[in-house]
């Protein structure tokens, strides 16, 4: 044993001086590490602030006094402090039991400015911008929030925006921060192109885009401002205008957008592989859940076999199905859909398959980024609430329920896990967008009881107070007219999808063969039956007064002096003079007085139908009015396919003048003629009765009817008439045809589409059919064609038409041309 000691001191003594020192330089780290490790803070000494309390730092630090402090800890020291975004600069040491935090504080923000700005208001650029007064200056932030206003300003358009920051020192560690703003040229979309389209043009392809190239009217549009979101978001509506129409297969390979920075435009090029188109293949409704009668389930689908695959249609017939389903008891059931695809035929059969899904129960709805909206707005469009079995396909209708209010730019819908197994909580993202409108008219009217120009004012508010209530106040003027008018619905009564509203209008007419003046209301109700069917009902309450019965002086047409009695008084008519004849007694828009000279009297008519009806108004009209109505069309503002039927009845007596029913309906197809070229093609007929319930029928209870019912005529140019006036009918009935196209040649952008049409109708019947003079009230038929021009202005809907009768009576008024112009921004 002691040799090997002699051996190993030996080895050891021998070893180089090298080796040794850096033994020990390891070891006196060692110990240094251990030493930090150990050591305890027992006093925070804080440096370099001037603004912000010493306490205050000591608290954003949290370290406590009496606690081991670690390098780890001091760099979480640095971390929490940086965090406060006082400070430009944070140093931490430890020197003993001493932890110093030297700091150099952020200047505090004076101001925040903007200049150079016109486009983009101060409001709307501080919203941009993190940067506050009064809040510690930061350049990081800073930088950031020249980012954000650019991006501002690409969002209007406006890409080249150049911003920069300026800090202005102003003493005592303040800053005013300025932000310098070029805004630059608008940028546009010179090109939207497509390559690999086959079945549909470029042209039709644009129209499902929601992004236009720049036009003359993109000033006002602002449809023609790229973003990549938008583009991602027309991306998916291509996807669906295909998959509806047969592509099962189409997809997108590509999609770029170019900026040319010398024009500041962009060129956007989508390519796509269209595919080949399909039909419907057989179609099975199977089921793995004992109790399910799938033979009586065929009635709920909307995909027939031989009818063009569209995925709309497989969608719709899931949730038929699952309605119907969990309507008989099967809350867990589950459909798949299932395509078998032939090649060769190109047919797509389609199994739906109901198996039982998994019990999964809603935990919650949890509702996020709406800051105007009520949350139960949102919540009220589900089926599925709290505790109620989770189906997805009723959460995805509830999805498309919140995308067609008009309320939110994006609804996204997704769940994640609850607190147990067997709960899911589903959770509701959506954007927010403006839903109020101030809207302004302005046009020119010919025919009918007001022409020339007309203009109105209006305030629309659709999301009012964030409760999903519509209203809508307006006022209307005219060269010798004016209407006053409130709407306001809410559209969830009680809770229920019962939509109860009101309407009160104000209309004066000075125009036609006499005025009018008419005050009323109604309050309505409409409830929904199914998905497309819909019921109303309405209490409606009128005044109206006619032409002028408070008496008349009446003149000599050769001298244009009063007619005078035998004591000197002037002579007036007056509905109320014993002797008719002045007023009754009509020749040429003349009246005869007692001694039968003419006299003029403007506020009486040629008719002494009107003229009577005239002296007993005022009158009051109070009816219950019902309806019917099926809805199944595509859009509401331009409907390309789809039905739109109406059957309903209104029976006044209920107090009142009037005692009557009367019985309208209308039909109405719309269906696309030519998918590559859009050519929209629509039927409908309309018709309509009306009855006495007591007395005779007033003659102002008939229905008064031209151009609304075949074009070509004037406003009231059709039907029964007395010396040439216009006394209404009491029945109606007509047809129309029409075609709609975009015009050749015209960047479809502009909003233009032609028309061609072909009326018939026919005003007929009468209470009044063996007073003298009196034409028309035999089913006479009406037709014409024409040709129209509609312009979908960023104002609202003008129209032009240009009609020529075919057939026609003697006595009717024809209108060859017809204007109609009504514009909203």
């Amino acid at each position: 044993m002691m040799a090997g000691e002699k051996i190993l001191r030996a080895s050891l003594s021998t070893a180089s001086s090298t080796a040794v020192l850096a033994l020990a330089i390891v070891g006196m780290q060692a110990a240094s590490m251990a030493s930090a490790e150990a050591a305890v803070v027992n006093r925070i000494d804080v440096r370099g602030n001037s603004r912000v309390e010493d306490a205050t730092i000591r608290s954003f630090s949290q370290v406590q006094t009496g606690t081991n402090l670690s390098e780890a800890d001091q760099d979480a020291v640095l971390q929490r402090l940086f965090s406060t975004g006082l400070f430009s600069d944070v140093r931490v040491s430890q020197s003993g039991g001493t932890l110093i935090i030297d700091v150099d504080e952020n200047a505090i923000v004076n101001q925040v400015l903007f200049q150079g700005n016109s486009k983009l208001k101060d409001e709307q650029l501080n919203q941009a911008v993190r940067t506050s007064p009064s809040g510690a200056y930061s350049r990081a932030q800073v930088d950031a929030d020249v980012a954000a206003i650019r991006e501002a300003y690409t969002n209007i358009g406006r890409s080249d925006a150049v911003v920069n920051a300026q800090v202005q020192q102003i003493g005592q560690g303040r800053v005013n921060v300025i932000y310098n703003i070029q805004e630059g040229d608008r940028t546009k979309i010179a090109q939207i192109s497509f390559v690999g389209n086959n079945a549909f043009g470029d042209s039709r392809l644009k129209q499902v885009m929601a992004l236009r190239e720049s036009g003359l009217l993109s000033f006002i549009q602002r449809n023609d401002i790229y973003s990549e979101e938008r583009l991602r978001m027309d991306e998916e509506a291509l996807r669906k205008f295909y998959y509806n129409r047969g592509f099962a297969d189409f997809r997108i390979i590509s999609s770029t957008a170019q900026l040319d920075p010398n024009e500041n435009t962009y060129f956007v090029t989508i390519t796509v592989d269209e595919g080949e188109r399909y039909t419907f293949g057989n179609i099975v409704v199977d089921s793995t859940i004992p109790g399910v009668d799938t033979e009586s389930l065929y009635s709920e689908l909307e995909t027939q076999t031989g009818e063009v695959y569209s995925a709309e249609d497989v969608e719709e017939s899931l949730v038929n199905l699952t309605d119907r389903l969990a309507g008989s008891g099967f809350a867990f059931a589950q459909v798949t859909p299932r395509g078998n695809r032939d090649f060769a035929s190109r047919t797509i059969g389609v199994d739906y398959v109901i198996d039982q899904g998994p019990r999964a129960y809603v935990e919650r709805l949890e509702i996020r980024g709406n800051t105007k909206t009520r949350d139960y707005v949102i919540r009220r469009e589900f089926d599925v609430s709290e505790g109620d079995a989770f189906n997805q396909v009723l959460v995805q209708r509830a999805k498309q329920r919140l995308e067609n209010l008009g309320y939110f730019e994006t609804v996204n819908v997704s769940t994640a896990p609850g607190n147990e197994p067997d709960r899911v909580i589903v959770i509701v993202d959506v954007v927010e967008k403006a839903t109020g409108e101030l809207s302004l008219g302005g046009g020119y009217t010919t025919g009918g009881d007001s022409e020339g120009p007309v203009a109105e004012i209006g305030v629309t508010e659709r999301n009012f107070l964030g409760r999903g209530q519509f209203i809508k106040v307006s006022a209307g003027f005219g060269t010798d007219s004016r209407n006053y008018s409130l709407s306001f619905t809410e559209p969830y009564f009680l809770g229920q999808r019962l939509a109860v509203g009101f309407d009160l209008y104000r209309s004066e007419t000075t125009a036609g063969d006499y005025d009018t003046l008419r005050t009323g209301g109604d309050v309505r109700v409409a409830a929904p039956i199914t998905e497309n069917i819909t019921a109303q009902v309405a209490y409606n309450y009128k005044e109206e007064e006619f032409g002028d019965n408070v008496g008349l002086d009446l003149f000599n047409p050769v001298t244009g002096e009063r007619f005078r009695d035998a004591a000197g008084n002037a002579i007036r008519s007056t509905c109320g003079d014993p002797n008719p004849a002045l007023y009754r007694q009509t020749f040429n828009g003349s009246v005869l007085d007692a001694n039968g000279a003419a006299a003029t009297a403007p506020n009486f008519t040629n008719s002494p139908i009107i003229n009577q009806a005239i002296c007993d108004s005022p009158y009051s009209t109070s009816s219950i009015s019902y309806a019917l109505v099926y809805n199944t069309l595509d859009n509401a503002e331009q409907p390309r396919d789809g039905l739109f039927l109406q059957a309903g009845q209104e029976y006044a007596g209920l107090g009142g003048d009037a005692e009557f029913v009367k019985t309208t309906g209308k039909a109405s197809a719309f269906t696309l003629l030519n998918e590559e070229y859009d050519v929209i093609g629509s039927v409908s007929g309309t018709a309509g009765h009306v009855a006495a319930l007591g007395d005779d029928l007033r003659v102002f209870d008939n229905f008064f009817k031209g151009k609304d019912l075949v074009r070509g005529f004037e406003s009231k140019g059709i039907g029964p008439r007395q010396n040439g006036v216009s006394i209404g009918g009491t029945q109606y009935a007509g047809a129309q045809a029409e075609a709609t196209f975009p015009l050749p040649a015209v960047s479809r952008d502009l909003g233009f589409r032609g028309a061609v049409f072909a009326d018939a109708g026919t005003l007929w019947g009468s209470d009044f059919g063996g007073a003298p003079n009196v034409v028309g009230t035999d089913a006479a038929l009406r037709a014409s064609i024409g040709v129209g021009l509609i312009w979908d202005s960023p104002f609202g809907p003008l129209r032009v038409n240009y009609a020529e009768p075919l057939a026609k009576e003697s006595y009717d008024e024809t209108e060859a041309f017809s204007f109609g112009f009504s514009s909203r921004f």
